[in-house]
């Protein structure tokens, strides 16, 4: 369970980071934005790995040797995106209007990482529905969070918890990868 919360936590990260530099964009505390944000990411940034659970499930007999080879390598590549893009420029200094659709795009775009660290949860054990709703609420609360915190002046924290994420993604990565090589 503690693997589980530690991979919901960085898995919101890159949610928290675009939250923080939309509430960077207002000028006075936006709730409505915050739930909208809150909203939006958590139920993506929890649908997605569905998606990632039931491809692993449905190639696990295919790889299932190398499974771990392929949770490392995938987490490692996430990670590492991750921590690539907190050096450079937020994709928020690109919007000027923030819309649903914005919102929209904005929740799908951060999940689709999610989506392939769904494949790891085939290695866990915890149930599928306890891990979608663990990764769903947390970055629920993160992007909440981040929104009310950017707007109060956090936006320089933006590519720390980028960093931070990616770092902790690789770790898990790596924790998975010798626990089944040695382990096996």
């Amino acid at each position: 369970m503690i693997e589980l919360i530690i991979l919901s936590v960085a898995l919101s990260m890159d949610a928290f980071a675009v939250a923080l530099g939309l509430g960077a964009k207002q000028i006075t505390i936006n709730k409505s934005l915050a739930l909208k944000v809150g909203l939006l990411f958590g139920f993506f940034q929890g649908f997605m790995p569905l998606i990632g659970y039931f491809a692993g499930i449905g190639l696990s007999s295919f790889i299932e040797v190398i499974d771990h080879w392929v949770a490392f390598i995938l987490l490692a590549l996430i990670g590492g995106k991750m921590v690539y893009e907190s050096f450079g420029e937020p994709v928020e200094e690109e919007i000027a209007i923030i819309t649903n659709k914005v919102l929209l795009l904005l929740a799908i775009a951060t999940s689709i990482d999610a989506m392939a660290a769904g494949f790891t949860l085939t290695l866990m054990s915890t149930t599928i529905i306890t891990s979608v709703l663990i990764i769903g609420l947390t970055t629920f609360i993160f992007s909440y969070g981040g929104v009310i915190i950017g707007s109060k002046g956090g936006a320089f924290l933006e590519s720390k918890a980028e960093l931070l994420g990616g770092i902790v993604l690789i770790g898990i990565g790596l924790k998975i990868l010798i626990q089944h090589t040695l382990l096996s």
